[in-house]
């Protein structure tokens, strides 16, 4: 029975819904060396699983090695494990659950919300499962046993700000740290040019910090200043310490270094070389530097992006949690995405801004449909738009990519909440090609436009400052702009990435009614079209809903980037009026609540308030507006009485997000590579993840 004093949202999900990422046929046509390339990718990028697992929570990594001697002592016989320790079938299933939805977020908070989650096996019978276990297991559960069950404080259910009560990795050993400290250390780190990606921040006493860098080598990189003073009169000390996750960066490195002996071509193997050296180093400029040869390594059949990519969950906006991937190119859905791009700047000059706030000169970028071999990480999106570096986005470009059998994965057990019958046949007809195309415009055309304008450096500018363009907002010339060494991330700090998906989904939806946009994708006849954009538009409405789930009432705080994001465009719909969107229940409970679209009023009404509030976001980030562009975000996204109704009951009824079971690769006795598929289920996969060794 599971535990009935932890409170039901906060239990692992039961039963997850698993996905087997299908890779089998898209890997069996690589070539050998093809094979061995993707396999030192795939390697490397799980061998990090253990860096992010330390950047999640403090508990995460034991709780992982626990998952893992749990396995070992019984060799995956679980029903074995449950006779021999007298617990009982279920139970078990219960931690096997706990492990599954840990081993998708690769810690004990939700990827997708930041929120706390607890096994439903009780504690009692998990202590008789680690004592018949015996040596490991026991001293690990000794060493978790309260924190993995422990739900009080609430505000430790979340991750952020630790002078908040929440919880985050990325200040190791700091409980005394505080939001002005980081602030403080950031604003002085970004005025010296030192890039922060990849690094935690440790507090040593109130005038001393220690910023920890991933890196194989312990000792700064030659001639680089390593002690710094700063703040208050140059009374603190900022101290810079390579070596964290030394010896995981060290594997990480010599995998890269067997990735690039087996590149397909000369970038390749530079690329690679760079990726090497800055998990050697430490250094985020040789990450740079591997993101322009990326960029130019043009219709790859392998292809791969591995380091410190996403700052979603570090409170401060700065720090990226690792991620790794390797897959292989979808050619015949690859074609749709190319005519995307040799369209692109016909689409975007439909955009609702004048020139002046769009790039110079857009930088076609490869965009590809990809089949998914390995990501590591803590999650596993749809789409990528990288790399995240400005000025490479800027100067040199950018790609996009779509993960196909992502995209594509379904799972027997999933229900469709909140819609009308009526509906619901429609959604899941076009709910996939629908959301291909939101995915393929928003990357490519929502993350991949916009111009930022700046003083590059000082008195240099990419703008006629003396000239500055004229506001769409405000029809007067614009003020602000950044300044040298200001970043986007920099200066819109924790709100950068929820306010950038925002833009980009608004992006979606307001070319996603271009009706030539949507014949690119093969929705070519009328109906067909019509069909696909209302689904786009319902989707979005839905996922809006479904978003407030991961907004926590007690700290009025969100969660999740995209699930903000999806929040606020639920709003821009609702501010279109007219009946555009509609809620309707019939239960006092509201069990039967649904939303819906008026689909004849997308184009008169949902896309004129979508260009409207897309042309402020746009112009405030293109334009360093902190002020006003932090006052609309935070004011859309500030959770109403009637959405705080509506939170109940979807917290009541949400479904599980679906988790992945990964293949691995095995080098075999002859030189070659063998791929081994598990099965979707949480043995599997936490079997997959017994027999990857990390």
């Amino acid at each position: 029975m599971a535990d009935t004093s932890i409170p039901t949202h906060l239990l692992a999900d039961s039963p997850p819904t698993i996905c087997r990422l299908e890779v089998a046929p898209h890997f069996a046509a690589l070539t050998p060396k093809e094979k061995l390339y993707a396999h030192h990718i795939s390697r490397a990028s799980f061998l990090g699983t253990r860096v992010t697992l330390r950047q999640h929570s403090p508990e995460s990594e034991a709780i992982y090695d626990l998952i893992l001697a749990l396995y070992a002592a019984c060799s995956g016989d679980w029903k074995r494990l449950a006779s021999e320790s007298s617990v009982s079938e279920q139970d078990v299933q219960y931690w096997l659950e706990y492990a599954t939805v840990f081993l998708a977020s690769l810690g004990n908070y939700k990827s997708f919300g930041d929120l706390k989650f607890v096994p439903r096996i009780p504690k009692a019978e998990l202590r008789k499962l680690v004592e018949h276990a015996g040596g490991e297991a026991r001293n690990l559960f000794n060493g978790v046993e309260e924190v993995v069950y422990s739900v009080v404080p609430e505000e430790k259910n979340l991750i952020g700000y630790i002078d908040a009560g929440h919880v985050s990795a990325y200040y190791p050993d700091s409980p005394s740290i505080t939001k002005a400290e980081i602030e403080e250390v950031q604003a002085f780190t970004t005025a010296s040019e030192i890039l922060v990606e990849n690094t935690r921040l440790k507090k040593i006493s109130d005038s001393e910090f220690h910023l920890l860098f991933a890196s194989a080598e312990t000792a700064a990189p030659g001639g680089q200043k390593a002690e710094f003073v700063f703040g208050d009169g140059g009374k603190k000390k900022l101290k810079l310490v390579y070596g964290d996750y030394v010896e995981l960066m060290k594997k990480i490195s010599a995998e890269c270094r067997a990735a690039a002996e087996n590149s397909a071509n000369e970038i390749q193997r530079k690329m690679w070389e760079e990726y090497a050296r800055s998990f050697d180093i430490g250094s985020i400029q040789a990450h740079k530097e591997s993101q322009k040869y990326w960029v130019q390594d043009k219709g790859p059949r392998v292809e791969a992006n591995i380091g410190f990519v996403e700052t979603y969950r570090d409170p401060a906006g700065v720090r990226a949690e690792w991620e790794g991937f390797a897959a292989m190119v979808n050619e015949e859905r690859t074609r749709a995405f190319g005519e995307l791009v040799r369209r692109a700047e016909d689409f975007i000059a439909r955009l609702p801004w004048d020139k002046d706030f769009e790039k110079d000169h857009f930088l076609k970028p490869d965009f590809t449909s990809l089949e998914v071999l390995t990501f590591a990480g803590a999650g596993i999106p749809a789409g990528i738009n990288i790399p995240n570096y400005d000025d490479i986005r800027q100067e040199v470009g950018f790609k996009n990519v779509s993960l196909g059998n992502i995209l594509s994965a379904r799972s027997p057990n999933e229900t469709i909440t909140f819609l009308k019958a009526e509906d619901v046949t429609l959604y899941n007809k076009l709910q996939g090609p629908a959301f291909e195309v939101q995915v393929g415009v928003h990357e490519l055309l929502g993350h991949g436009t916009g111009k930022l304008l700046q003083e590059t450096s000082p008195g240099e500018y990419n703008f006629d400052h003396t000239n500055p363009p004229i506001s769409p907002i405000t029809n007067e010339p614009v003020g602000t702009w950044y300044k040298p060494n200001e970043t986007w991330g920099s200066l819109f700090g924790g709100l950068a990435a929820s306010y950038e998906e925002c833009r980009a989904e608004l992006v979606a939806m307001y070319l996603g009614v271009e009706k030539d946009l949507l014949s690119i994708f093969g929705h070519a006849s009328d109906q067909e079209a019509e069909d696909v954009l209302y689904i786009e538009y319902l989707q979005m409405a839905r996922a809006g809903l479904l978003s407030v789930e991961t907004w926590d009432p007690r700290s009025q705080k969100w969660g999740q980037a995209h699930s903000q994001a999806r929040y606020f465009i639920l709003q821009v719909f609702i501010s279109a009026g007219d009946g555009f969107v509609t809620f309707s229940h019939s239960l006092p409970d509201m069990s039967d609540l649904t939303i819906s679209i008026d689909r004849s009023k997308i184009l008169t009404h949902g896309r004129k308030a979508v260009g409207e509030h897309l042309t402020k976001l746009h112009v405030y980030k293109s334009t360093a507006d902190v002020r006003a562009g932090s006052e609309l975000y935070k004011r859309m996204t500030e959770v109403t009485d009637q959405f705080k109704g509506y939170r109940e009951v979807v917290m009541r009824l949400k479904q599980p997000r679906k988790v992945f079971v990964q293949a691995n690769t095995i080098l075999s006795g002859d030189g070659g590579v063998e791929l081994r598929e598990y099965e979707d289920s949480v043995e599997g996969m936490v079997k997959s993840y017994a027999e990857r060794g990390v």
